[in-house]
Protein backbone atom coordinates (compact mmCIF):
# COMPACT_ATOMS: atom_id res chain seq x y z
CA UNK A 1 0.00 0.00 0.00
CA UNK A 2 1.09 3.35 -0.95
CA UNK A 3 1.93 5.92 1.26
CA UNK A 4 -0.84 8.33 0.52
CA UNK A 5 -3.19 5.07 0.29
CA UNK A 6 -2.40 4.10 3.92
CA UNK A 7 -2.67 8.08 5.11
CA UNK A 8 -6.60 7.82 3.38
CA UNK A 9 -7.25 4.73 5.05
CA UNK A 10 -6.62 6.24 8.69
CA UNK A 11 -9.86 7.63 9.96
CA UNK A 12 -9.25 11.06 11.33
CA UNK A 13 -11.49 11.93 14.41
CA UNK A 14 -13.04 15.68 13.72
CA UNK A 15 -15.01 17.71 16.74
CA UNK A 16 -17.48 19.38 15.20
CA UNK A 17 -19.76 22.24 16.18
CA UNK A 18 -23.40 22.45 16.26
CA UNK A 19 -23.86 26.01 17.23
CA UNK A 20 -27.60 26.66 18.06
CA UNK A 21 -28.77 30.16 18.83
CA UNK A 22 -31.94 31.20 21.00
CA UNK A 23 -34.04 31.32 17.94
CA UNK A 24 -33.16 27.65 17.21
CA UNK A 25 -31.04 28.67 14.10
CA UNK A 26 -27.44 27.16 13.56
CA UNK A 27 -24.54 28.25 11.98
CA UNK A 28 -22.48 27.18 9.32
CA UNK A 29 -19.27 28.55 7.73
CA UNK A 30 -17.70 28.25 4.41
CA UNK A 31 -14.25 26.10 4.03
CA UNK A 32 -11.34 28.69 3.67
CA UNK A 33 -9.67 29.30 0.51
CA UNK A 34 -6.35 27.14 0.23
CA UNK A 35 -8.31 23.83 1.80
CA UNK A 36 -10.07 20.99 0.68
CA UNK A 37 -13.24 21.87 -0.76
CA UNK A 38 -12.89 25.13 -0.36
CA UNK A 39 -16.18 27.31 -0.44
CA UNK A 40 -17.98 24.48 0.59
CA UNK A 41 -20.58 24.84 3.48
CA UNK A 42 -20.15 23.02 6.84
CA UNK A 43 -20.13 23.29 10.93
CA UNK A 44 -17.55 24.77 12.06
CA UNK A 45 -14.66 22.55 13.91
CA UNK A 46 -11.64 20.29 13.09
CA UNK A 47 -8.95 17.75 14.17
CA UNK A 48 -8.91 16.24 17.51
CA UNK A 49 -4.97 16.42 18.22
CA UNK A 50 -2.90 13.57 20.33
CA UNK A 51 -3.98 13.73 24.45
CA UNK A 52 -7.26 15.93 23.72
CA UNK A 53 -11.02 15.13 24.51
CA UNK A 54 -13.30 15.88 21.67
CA UNK A 55 -14.81 18.62 23.82
CA UNK A 56 -11.16 20.12 24.25
CA UNK A 57 -10.55 20.00 20.69
CA UNK A 58 -13.87 21.93 19.94
CA UNK A 59 -13.64 24.64 21.83
CA UNK A 60 -10.03 25.10 20.55
CA UNK A 61 -10.81 24.93 17.07
CA UNK A 62 -13.65 27.75 17.69
CA UNK A 63 -11.79 29.70 19.46
CA UNK A 64 -9.33 29.54 16.44
CA UNK A 65 -11.75 29.64 13.72
CA UNK A 66 -14.41 31.74 15.01
CA UNK A 67 -12.65 33.31 18.00
CA UNK A 68 -15.37 32.44 20.61
CA UNK A 69 -15.29 31.00 24.16
CA UNK A 70 -17.31 27.59 24.20
CA UNK A 71 -19.83 27.78 27.80
CA UNK A 72 -21.77 25.02 27.01
CA UNK A 73 -21.07 22.13 24.12
CA UNK A 74 -22.64 18.64 24.77
CA UNK A 75 -21.70 15.60 22.54
CA UNK A 76 -24.44 14.79 20.28
CA UNK A 77 -23.71 12.16 17.49
CA UNK A 78 -20.99 10.40 15.70
CA UNK A 79 -20.75 9.41 11.89
CA UNK A 80 -18.17 8.64 9.63
CA UNK A 81 -17.52 10.09 6.31
CA UNK A 82 -15.45 8.64 3.74
CA UNK A 83 -14.25 11.58 1.38
CA UNK A 84 -11.33 11.23 -1.62
CA UNK A 85 -8.81 12.58 0.50
CA UNK A 86 -9.61 11.51 3.91
CA UNK A 87 -11.72 8.92 6.29
CA UNK A 88 -13.12 11.06 8.73
CA UNK A 89 -15.36 10.49 12.03
CA UNK A 90 -17.26 13.25 12.87
CA UNK A 91 -17.88 14.21 16.25
CA UNK A 92 -21.13 16.50 16.47
CA UNK A 93 -21.60 18.50 19.52
CA UNK A 94 -24.52 21.10 20.50
CA UNK A 95 -22.78 24.16 21.49
CA UNK A 96 -25.99 25.82 23.14
CA UNK A 97 -23.66 28.98 24.85
CA UNK A 98 -20.27 30.75 23.86
CA UNK A 99 -18.82 34.14 24.58
CA UNK A 100 -17.50 36.91 22.18
CA UNK A 101 -18.50 38.62 19.21
CA UNK A 102 -17.62 36.23 15.87
CA UNK A 103 -14.01 36.83 14.05
CA UNK A 104 -13.61 34.43 10.76
CA UNK A 105 -10.27 34.16 11.39
CA UNK A 106 -9.85 31.97 8.27
CA UNK A 107 -11.40 34.29 5.59
CA UNK A 108 -14.59 31.99 5.60
CA UNK A 109 -18.17 32.92 6.01
CA UNK A 110 -21.07 32.24 7.94
CA UNK A 111 -24.50 32.29 8.00
CA UNK A 112 -27.31 31.30 10.61
CA UNK A 113 -29.13 28.63 8.77
CA UNK A 114 -32.68 26.71 9.48
CA UNK A 115 -34.39 23.95 7.87
CA UNK A 116 -34.47 24.39 4.61
CA UNK A 117 -30.97 25.29 4.59
CA UNK A 118 -30.60 27.55 1.78
CA UNK A 119 -26.52 27.89 1.45
CA UNK A 120 -24.83 26.07 -1.08
CA UNK A 121 -23.00 23.78 -2.03
CA UNK A 122 -22.81 21.37 1.60
CA UNK A 123 -20.69 18.92 2.61
CA UNK A 124 -21.77 15.64 2.49
CA UNK A 125 -21.17 15.13 6.11
CA UNK A 126 -23.21 17.99 7.46
CA UNK A 127 -26.49 16.40 5.28
CA UNK A 128 -26.72 13.90 8.45
CA UNK A 129 -27.17 16.69 10.76
CA UNK A 130 -29.77 18.18 9.09
CA UNK A 131 -31.54 14.87 8.93
CA UNK A 132 -31.10 14.80 13.04
CA UNK A 133 -32.35 18.30 13.05
CA UNK A 134 -35.15 17.65 10.58
CA UNK A 135 -36.48 14.58 13.21
CA UNK A 136 -35.85 16.56 16.13
CA UNK A 137 -38.30 18.87 14.64
CA UNK A 138 -40.68 17.53 13.02
CA UNK A 139 -39.59 19.09 9.60
CA UNK A 140 -41.03 17.14 6.10
CA UNK A 141 -39.35 18.22 3.01
CA UNK A 142 -36.38 18.50 1.69
CA UNK A 143 -33.59 19.28 4.26
CA UNK A 144 -31.20 21.14 1.85
CA UNK A 145 -31.21 22.70 -1.88
CA UNK A 146 -28.30 21.22 -2.82
CA UNK A 147 -28.49 17.86 -1.58
CA UNK A 148 -28.19 15.97 -4.96
CA UNK A 149 -24.86 18.33 -5.61
CA UNK A 150 -23.57 17.14 -2.09
CA UNK A 151 -24.23 13.37 -2.99
CA UNK A 152 -22.20 13.58 -5.90
CA UNK A 153 -19.27 14.29 -3.94
CA UNK A 154 -19.39 10.97 -2.05
CA UNK A 155 -18.10 9.34 -5.58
Amino acid sequence: MSEAAAAASEIVDVAVGVLIDTAGRFLLTSRPAGKVYAGWWEFPGGKVEAGETVLDALARELHEELGISVDDARPWNTTRMDYAHARVRLHFCKVLAWRGAFEMREGQAMAWQSLPVTVAPVLPGTLPVLDWFAAERGFVGPTCAAEETAATLKK
